[in-house]
C-alpha cells in the first residue's frame, strides 16, 4: 500500500481567524479582549503545582514571563497597577513570601513604562534584552527575599533556572501573541 501524499492529507487551521467564519458585523468579545491577559497571566501562575521537584529551582517564572510577554506586545492592555493584584495573585501560589511578587511585579511595569516612554521604536532584540535583565534582577531579588525569609542566602542557586528563563522568554513571547490573536477573533456582535 503507498503512502498517502503530503497533498491528500487533511489541512489544519493554520492561523485562529481561520477557526472562526468571517462574518459581517462581528467584533471581538469584550470580555475575551480585555479578560484574556488576566487570565493567561494568573493561570501561568499556577505553574507552581506542576509535578517537577528538584533539589534547586529549575523551573521558570511563567507569570512573570507571560506578563512581561503582554506588556511588551500590548503595553497599554496591562495598566501599571496590574503588577498588585496580578503578584500577590502569584504570590499565594508560587511559594514566594507574600509581598514580594506585589513588590517586583509593580516595580517590573514601572520600569517597562519607563522603557515605552524613552524608546519609542523598539525591535525584539530590544525586547529580550530589555526582558533579561529583569527576568535576571526577578529571579536574584526573588531568591535575595526569599533567603531572607529563611534565613540564609539563595542567589547562587538560580543559575540554571536563569538559563531556562532566558532559553523560554522567546517561546513565551510566542504563544503570548497566539493568545492575542485568539483574542482578537471576531465573536460577538458589534
Amino acid at each position: 500500500m503507498p503512502l498517502p501524499r503530503l497533498s491528500d492529507l487533511p489541512r489544519l487551521p493554520v492561523r485562529p481567524e481561520d477557526i472562526v467564519p468571517q462574518r459581517i458585523n462581528r467584533a471581538p468579545s469584550p470580555l475575551l479582549a480585555a479578560g484574556l491577559p488576566w487570565v493567561s497571566v494568573m493561570l501561568a501562575s499556577l505553574a507552581a503545582f506542576s509535578p517537577v521537584i528538584a533539589s534547586a529551582p529549575v523551573v521558570p517564572p511563567l507569570a512573570f514571563m507571560v506578563l512581561l510577554a503582554w506588556r511588551m506586545l500590548r503595553p497599554s492592555l496591562l495598566p501599571i497597577w496590574a503588577g498588585l493584584p496580578l503578584g500577590a495573585f502569584d504570590d499565594l501560589y508560587s511559594g514566594q513570601p507574600f509581598g514580594s511578587g506585589v513588590v517586583l511585579w509593580s516595580a517590573a511595569l514601572l520600569v517597562m513604562d519607563t522603557v515605552d516612554n524613552r524608546v519609542l521604536w523598539r525591535s525584539f532584540v530590544q525586547d529580550w534584552a530589555v526582558a533579561c535583565l529583569l527576568l535576571a534582577a526577578y529571579l536574584a531579588l526573588g531568591a535575595a527575599i526569599a533567603g531572607i525569609a529563611a534565613g540564609y542566602p539563595l542567589p547562587l542557586v538560580v543559575g540554571p533556572q536563569l538559563l531556562v528563563t532566558l532559553a523560554l522568554y522567546p517561546l513565551v513571547t510566542r504563544g503570548v501573541a497566539l493568545l492575542d490573536r485568539i483574542r482578537l477573533l471576531p465573536l460577538g456582535k458589534a
